[in-house]
């Protein structure tokens, strides 16, 4: 099953709000429904989103009334802003309605009909591409994997936050098939859990041995000797190789540095956006303060208090030892290697 699936002019993705407890089919029938899943983190993770997105797309194209090209495609210019709209962070999602946008644009697709078609076609392409990524990805990351290994993994990457295999939880998975003896050490993800309620559920699935810690844990087992390796993914990475991922990865960055232990971001060259300089000039979405003040609708806070919730933080460019994509894995100087990764092959 994937988390992100094209089925009979409808866009199926996993409810990820309902897991562990429920495997729960969301059915989205219109680029509205994709936003608001985006927005309430339905689906969620990078490569996934852009693949919704696209399927948003696909979906505005279906739906609108319009009967000639210039008409569909203001109603494609419409649902672009209001799924870009949906989260600021993830980059993917840009990249992924803005090439929708430029198929749509196609000048050889004159046709109503015809562009409609297209458009579906290329929503399929980015989710079939997107699978094909991550395998490359596992393969190339897996070689940083030793047997015997403990690895630290924060929020979720697998198949849930991708169409289908994973990013960084795609390596772990990799270097699993290899049949390498290995341990994962699954940080909880506050505010919303994504390591103990969709990491945890991925790796039970898979087989994989895993210890869920509490997010301020990670720093006692590097002390202790025990994390051999720290993989994470990302929702956008600066020109010069600041990421900007998950809040509390910064906070393991600088921790990893300190231990000597190797930190890596595994990522596709989609979520690469050299737009933006640097991490100061990322966008960090501020989510609603009652993820932080409940759990699943029950109060933690006394009644009155306030928080705070940025959805991610930024890690600096010299904390990361390399960063693994579907062409191979960058080291520093990682604004030169970025550009050479990015060039047409």
């Amino acid at each position: 099953m994937r988390s992100v699936e094209w089925r009979d002019g409808t866009l199926r993705l996993i409810d990820q709000r309902r897991l562990p407890h429920e495997l729960v089919i969301l059915e989205c029938d219109t680029p509205q429904a994709v936003a608001e899943a985006i927005r309430t983190m339905a689906v969620r993770g990078a490569p996934a989103i852009g693949a919704a997105a696209a399927f948003g797309m696909a979906l505005a194209a279906l739906r609108s009334p319009a009967s000639d090209p210039m008409g569909l495609l203001r109603d494609l210019e419409a649902a672009a802003a209001l799924l870009k709209a949906s989260r600021p962070t993830a980059v993917n999602l840009f990249w992924a309605v803005d090439r929708m946008l430029r198929r749509a644009t196609d000048e050889r697709l004159g046709d109503p009909q015809a562009l409609r078609e297209a458009l579906v076609a290329e929503a399929m392409r980015i989710a079939e591409e997107d699978v094909e990524t991550n395998r490359r990805m596992g393969q190339f990351g897996a070689t940083l994997i030793r047997d015997g290994d403990t690895i630290l993994h924060h929020c979720n990457t697998g198949a849930l936050a991708t169409v289908d295999y994973g990013t960084a939880l795609g390596v772990i998975r990799t270097a699993h098939e290899q049949g390498k003896r290995i341990h994962v050490l699954v940080d909880e993800t506050r505010p919303r859990l994504q390591g103990a309620r969709l990491t945890a559920w991925e790796l039970l699935q898979l087989g994989i041995p895993f210890t869920v810690i509490a997010d301020g844990a990670a720093g006692y087992y590097m002390r202790k000797g025990k994390v051999n390796i720290v993989l994470v993914g990302a929702d956008r990475i600066a020109a010069n190789g600041d990421v900007a991922n998950k809040v509390g990865t910064y906070t393991l960055a600088v921790l990893a540095k300190e231990h000597g232990v190797p930190f890596y971001v595994v990522a596709p060259t989609s979520t690469i956006d050299l737009r933006t300089p640097n991490g100061d000039a990322i966008p960090i979405e501020e989510r609603d303060e009652r993820e932080v003040l409940e759990i699943e609708g029950i109060p933690i806070a006394p009644r009155g208090a306030r928080a705070a919730n940025p959805a991610f933080d930024v890690t600096p460019a010299r904390y990361i030892t390399g960063i693994v994509t579907e062409k191979g894995i960058l080291y520093p100087p990682f604004d030169l290697h970025i550009r050479r990764a990015l060039e047409p092959e």
